[in-house]
């Protein structure tokens, strides 16, 4: 029998099903969720299935039995149809008109859908009116998905934003009056604003972007993704003539490792429907949403590569997001560029990094080109010749390009305004770090030895490259590397051993020398 064709893209549940698309059974989560409670919160990274869950849901809500042939749900609800409001905020922000507009002609579809007019002057009234006409018979369900998307869209316009959250707290604050008439409320989207009211209105809202028992709802498991995609694996295992094993960790290191619990991995589900589809490794879902706004917020408020890897954070922090008081890494958690590897709950802690290699890289591309204010297109070149230099252990063309690539580069804050040496010089090796990073070498940063911590080591074929930055002149550098005797530790590699001084000039804020011996 033919495989079913892959759903990129498709995000309408009955149109999955109707064209014979093939669909990953997420309905144990949904039973839980219709029988478990009413009123929910979930956020979820853009591309990770919240529109199909909602679309899902609805079906569910509406009694269309038939579509759920074969799923886990067909045989554990009764079918009972009711009504459903759905509230797409996708479609509303695709609409050339301001956001009350937009509402009401979702609210005025909605009554149409049903056979009824709306009559009130405002969208509260109006909402208010449709569940009551809608509920004579049967409580309705109320479905919203991307609420927060008039928000996120706007994000870098203050203004804006704010006058977009009045409007949704004119309209969410008439849900909790109505409870009477309501089976269940879902809403779903990329982030938890603190100061939307429904927040505060609709303290009823149980919140379960982090709760265990929905970890796996979206996303593909291990298990899903070796159940259900079988024979595309193998059929790309043939094609990369890769060994089974082999292609699973290539997967895993490329599109695994998101997780709402510390516990759960998932996969990005985009990015692996793109990969068995298309049988290349690409950055997929990075590449439908290029953080822009998010590259210049961090080169703005002066962090540096080393604030994004394994950090460890208080929770507290990560209820809320908060315009115009950003937190970053909450901002970066919630948009699915970094994710929860552990939770402490003594410490009452989350520990965060990059998902995978995917966003990783990708991530560390796109920051790079913003410090280094070059065209991507330059940047990639700059990588292509520093990568053949270094293999084959050509120092002084390779620091040439490491010049090209800082040229451009300012430190953020002149030394005269406060900024301090050390942070300067952490500044300037993590974006060193960040290029090596991208070649794709095995490159370690701030590696701890008995006697110190060396700033880089780099590992390649041929060569173990033992670096040590300094803001100042480079033989400072070189002396510390041999007076701690970093290299020691690489002797019995059998690779050649180069022992890499470099000093930042503090006037061009670019390399002012380097030295360079070989053991």
């Amino acid at each position: 029998m033919a495989e079913k064709e892959l759903p990129i893209g498709i995000q309408d549940f009955p149109s999955l099903i109707a064209e014979n698309y093939l669909y990953v059974d997420k309905t144990e989560y949904y039973h839980r969720l219709i029988t478990k409670g009413k009123y929910y919160f979930l956020s979820r990274p853009r591309r990770f299935g919240k529109s199909l869950l909602i679309s899902t849901l609805k079906a569910i809500f509406e009694g269309k039995r038939d579509l759920f042939e074969g799923l886990w749900i067909q045989d554990k609800i009764a079918w009972e149809p009711r009504p459903v409001i759905l509230l797409d905020f996708t479609q509303i922000s695709k609409r050339a008109i301001d956001l009350e507009e937009g509402i009401r002609l979702e609210l005025v579809r909605n009554a149409q859908t049903y056979g009824v007019e709306l009559t009130e002057g405002t969208n509260a009234g109006r909402l208010v009116q449709l569940i009551k006409l809608l509920s004579k018979e049967k409580q309705v369900a109320i479905l919203v998905d991307e609420y927060d998307k008039p928000m996120i869209d706007n994000i870098d316009d203050l203004s804006m934003v704010n006058k977009n959250r009045q409007t949704l707290k004119d309209m969410y604050s008439v849900i909790k009056g109505n409870d009477e008439h309501i089976a269940f409320f879902m809403l779903t989207g990329v982030s938890k604003f603190s100061q939307v009211s429904i927040f505060s209105d609709l303290n009823n809202l149980y919140d379960i972007t982090v709760d265990k028992e929905f970890a796996g709802m979206l996303g593909y498991t291990q298990q899903e993704l070796n159940t259900s995609f079988a024979g595309r694996l193998a059929a790309l295992a043939a094609e990369t003539q890769t060994s089974h094993l082999d292609l699973m960790a290539r997967i895993k290191e490329s599109y695994n490792g998101y997780s709402w619990d510390g516990v759960t991995f998932v996969y990005n589900p985009f990015s692996i429907l793109n990969l068995l589809r298309k049988q290349s490794f690409q950055d997929y879902w990075f590449a439908t949403g290029t953080p822009t706004f998010l590259m210049k917020l961090i080169k703005q408020a002066e962090y540096s590569a080393f604030d994004f890897e394994n950090k460890e954070v208080l929770s507290q922090s990560f209820n809320t997001f908060d315009i115009p008081n950003i937190d970053i890494h909450s901002l970066l958690f919630q948009t699915g560029y970094l994710t929860i590897k552990k939770i402490d709950d003594q410490k009452q802690t989350l520990t965060l990094d990059f998902p995978n290699k995917e966003v990783s890289n990708a991530f560390s591309f796109h920051l790079l080109a913003e410090f280094a204010e070059k065209r991507q297109g330059a940047i990639g070149s700059l990588l292509l010749q520093m990568n053949e230099r270094l293999q084959n252990g050509e120092v002084d063309g390779f620091m040439e390009s490491v010049s090209a690539l800082f040229e451009d580069i300012a430190y953020p804050i002149h030394p005269s305004k406060g900024s301090s040496i050390g942070n300067m010089e952490k500044y300037y090796h993590s974006l060193f770090y960040l290029a090596l990073r991208l070649l794709g070498y095995n490159i370690q940063a701030e590696v701890f030895t008995s006697k110190g911590r060396i700033d880089a080591v780099i590992t390649t074929e041929r060569y173990v490259y033992v670096v040590e930055f300094k803001l100042g002149d480079a033989a400072s550098a070189m002396a510390q590397i041999k007076d701690r005797r970093y290299h020691v530790k690489y002797l019995g590699t059998r690779k050649k051993i180069v022992l890499l001084g470099i000093g930042f000039d503090v006037v061009t804020r670019n390399v002012g020398d380097f030295l360079v011996e070989e053991v």
